[in-house]
């Protein structure tokens, strides 16, 4: 009889320590976006620091939530899920905070999209901005247009970005390393270039008055009202973006289980092995460019139409350089790393403005700090497990 309750008493314990974790963790990201006082947030990221230092100091901590998290997975996702449907109601009516968590969602999707090939491929990718700029600038232009819809302009763009990222991928099979890395950042200038100069683009100007989405006849314009309480209109895509981080790691997911993971994992090992083994590194490279495209057509589509215009300088070679960032500092290849990178590097520089012009020394340094506690990013790169 003593066994049985041990093992529910080891439940019981994986479960409060998995609710801990969660509420503890959007507990700092709520106090982190409403705080302003700069004492208050280098207090917030000095704590952030500590819990890092402990979980590098002392393994057996990150071990336990790792262990507890995998046990009770279930519970976790829909706790998860809880918390993410209900955090707008905690933010207090700022309509600043809901906007910096959509653009943080949005950065996480395209850190995602970039950790298909950088963190499972190890192929660098400098061009995930521009595939974020396709997919604004196809969606906008077909709703200026051709008044389409958001809903339908939405496959249809990430359509159109991977089109575009098949055509970048296959002449970069050609090349390697850096001179790969050369490749992506000449399509990144030359789409930049295009936008900036082509007519039908606008220009330099951009596009203008991109229509708000409805759906059932409510406009994403318009507050949201859920049971009788009324959000700010940026809570409609607070929604989206957070469906679309949703598909996205639920993607990554059944990617990095799948054959086309492991194919990928094998080409970050060893590219010529991988080949001696029968993989067609070419096709599963090419298979990279193609994905990462399409996730970034789909965050270009929800981040036109939420901002309403677009110009080239909202896709800059710099865009693609904060992605790449993201990915290394949150953690290659570990999905939660990844997103929690994309927040951190996305939320940094909002609240170091007080800093005025030393703001980006203040970041630089910050995310410094972070990599020399944690020099395999926040949350490293996992090794495959295998069932026996």
């Amino acid at each position: 009889m003593t066994v049985p309750a041990r093992a529910t008493l080891g439940t019981a314990s994986g479960l409060a320590l998995v609710a801990l974790t969660e509420v503890a963790g959007a507990a700092f990201l709520r106090q982190f976006l409403l705080v302003d006082d700069w004492r208050a947030v280098v207090g917030l990221l000095a704590l952030f620091g500590g819990a890092l230092v402990a979980m590098q100091r002392l393994p057996a901590i990150e071990a336990g939530i790792e262990q507890a998290f995998g046990a009770n997975r279930r519970f976790a996702t829909l706790l998860g899920m809880a918390i993410v449907l209900a955090f707008p109601f905690v933010l207090q009516g700022s309509s600043y905070a809901l906007h910096l968590l959509i653009i943080a969602q949005l950065y996480a999707v395209l850190a995602l999209a970039l950790n298909f090939q950088l963190g499972s491929a190890n192929i660098p990718n400098f061009a995930t901005g521009a595939s974020y700029g396709i997919g604004a600038y196809a969606s906008a232009l077909l709703a200026l247009h051709w008044d389409v819809s958001f809903w339908l302009a939405l496959p249809a763009s990430a359509v159109v970005a991977t089109i575009f990222g098949f055509l970048l991928g296959i002449p970069s099979m050609r090349t390697r390393d850096s001179y790969l890395a050369l490749v992506t950042i000449a399509f990144g200038v030359v789409v930049h270039q295009l936008l900036n100069n082509l007519e039908f683009t606008g220009g330099p100007n951009g596009l203008v008055g991109i229509p708000a989405p409805e759906l059932f006849g409510h406009s994403f314009a318009s507050p949201l009202v859920i049971f009788g309480h009324s959000l700010p209109s940026q809570a409609n895509f607070y929604y989206l973006s957070a469906l679309l981080v949703g598909v996205a790691i639920l993607f990554a997911g059944r990617l990095h289980h799948s054959r086309i993971g492991l194919a990928w994992n094998a080409l970050r090992a060893d590219e010529l092995a991988a080949r001696c083994q029968g993989i067609n590194t070419t096709w599963y490279k090419v298979l990279a460019f193609a994905i990462d495209a399409f996730l970034a057509g789909f965050a270009g589509t929800i981040y036109a139409f939420y901002v309403g215009f677009i110009s080239p300088d909202n896709f800059t070679f710099l865009v693609s350089v904060t992605i790449m960032t993201m990915v290394i500092a949150g953690g290659m290849d570990n999905t939660l790393g990844v997103i929690v990178g994309a927040f951190l590097l996305t939320l940094l520089p909002e609240k170091l403005r007080a800093f005025s012009d030393y703001r980006i020394l203040f970041f630089g340094i910050t995310v410094i700090a972070f990599l020399m506690i944690r020099p395999q990013g926040i949350f490293p790169q996992r090794l495959r497990r295998y069932g026996g």
